[in-house]
């Protein structure tokens, strides 16, 4: 894997930053974007080339790592005859690096199958400040042979890779985790809203629930745009709302019902629907100024 050569679909903010850590690391490349050719071009700058198709790119890898912004996205990138799918072959690794529902990874990961290539979902926490500097949290889950035939290539990207067993599991955990996370976030831009309206000092609000097992990172990011107006979280409410749509579609697919993050779903729905898609997470007190 160290001269495997790498296909990359997909890149946005954070698929351009790794592939920069990649190039940085010495691998060769293969590129395909999208509409905003900026991770394109920089790639292209620095000694990679561009596939004509998903096809292509696939035909041309030793590896295909996609980072996309849903499902639909992955879905449309692997399937139909300029797919990747197409053009896998035996003993090929393709990696789901975006945040996707786990139905469709089980479904991507049975057609490779049929093709002798495996198939890795690799959820990512952290930034692509991060990313860049091949310190990503990874948390993959796939064919245990697969996971380490890749580790080296896992471990330039990342800073804790994670194995986590059967196909579909890093999805399903990242899932989990980002429903508590914006469930969290949206609680506390309530909670600051809710003080304004009483007419109580957000400081005084944060100094008191932070002395207690409230306190945690993203409660924090929340109290630093409520009162500094900084942003430690570029994360979009967009991002958010399709996240917890996900793990509530995860849910019906388990035949699971999900009370708390129906909340959640509905503040971010609305946000995203009123014309604060693009704002960011930590923001959300603002929308929540009308409680």
């Amino acid at each position: 894997m160290t001269a495997a050569k790498i296909g990359f679909i997909g890149l946005g903010l954070m698929g351009r930053a790794m592939v920069d850590c990649l190039q940085t690391a010495g691998h060769e490349l293969i590129v395909l974007g999208h509409r905003d050719r900026t991770g394109i071009d920089a790639a292209l700058a620095h000694g990679a080339t561009e596939a004509a198709s998903a096809r292509a790119l696939a035909e041309a890898s030793d590896v295909v790592m996609l980072c996309m912004g849903t499902s639909e996205h992955v879905e449309a990138r692997i399937f139909g005859d300029d797919g990747v799918l197409a053009g896998a072959r035996e003993d090929q690794i393709v990696i789901d690096f975006g945040t996707s529902l786990p139905a469709s990874t089980l479904r991507i990961g049975a057609a490779l199958a049929e093709k002798g290539a495996a198939y890795l979902d690799a959820p990512l926490g952290r930034t692509p400040a991060h990313a860049k500097d091949g310190l990503l949290n990874i948390m993959c889950s796939g064919d245990e042979a697969a996971f380490e035939r890749a580790r080296p290539l896992l471990e330039t990207l990342g800073e804790n890779v994670f194995h986590l067993g059967k196909l579909g599991t890093g999805h399903t955990i990242k899932l989990i985790n980002n429903f508590f996370g914006m469930t969290t976030a949206c609680a506390m831009a309530e909670a600051f809203a809710m003080a304004d309206a009483a007419g109580v000092a957000r400081e005084d609000l944060y100094n008191v629930m932070a002395a207690g097992p409230l306190r945690s990172g993203m409660m924090d990011f929340v109290r630093n745009y409520a009162a500094e107006g900084k942003i430690d979280l570029a994360f979009s409410v967009t991002n958010g709302a399709k996240d917890v749509g996900y793990y509530r579609q995860m849910a019906a697919d388990l035949g699971a019902q999900s009370r708390i993050s129906g909340a959640a779903d509905a503040t971010l729905r609305e946000a995203r629907d009123n014309g604060f898609g693009d704002r960011l997470v930590p923001e959300m007190v603002d929308t929540s100024a009308h409680i």
